[in-house]
């Protein structure tokens, strides 16, 4: 087996509207039209896709509350990450500077997942 590329992530949120504020106001990603079955959105990031999935029962727990890293999460690159570190700030979201001592920060979504951005 050789993969060649990959397609998408999916995410299970509880509020589908709070995520998708958060996924295309806040963090800037353009939200693509895809029929779904169900509750949900997707969004492009370059080649890449995002899957959001609707389910009122999800509680997002985390496994490492001290470095956020260790948690399963998603990566984007960021152009500016001081700017990026601002907008979260702004409008109340949670961040934690990545323990390595890299230019990148960990932020949640509003269930808790995590999202990685780094400078790149």
């Amino acid at each position: 087996m050789q993969l060649t590329q990959c397609l998408h992530t999916a995410i299970i949120v509880s509020d589908l509207e709070k995520a998708e504020y958060f996924y295309t106001t806040i963090l800037g990603i353009s939200k693509i039209n895809r029929i779904l079955k169900y509750p949900g959105a997707w969004y492009q990031v370059g080649d890449f896709q995002i899957h959001l999935i609707h389910d009122s029962n999800i509680r997002t727990e985390l496994q490492n509350s001290e470095k956020w890293g260790r948690n399963p999460h998603i990566a984007f690159s960021v152009t500016n990450l001081n700017e990026a570190k601002t907008q979260l700030l702004a409008h109340g979201y949670p961040i934690k500077m990545s323990a390595s001592g890299r230019e990148a920060l960990f932020t949640q979504d509003p269930d808790s997942n995590i999202i990685e951005l780094s400078q790149g």
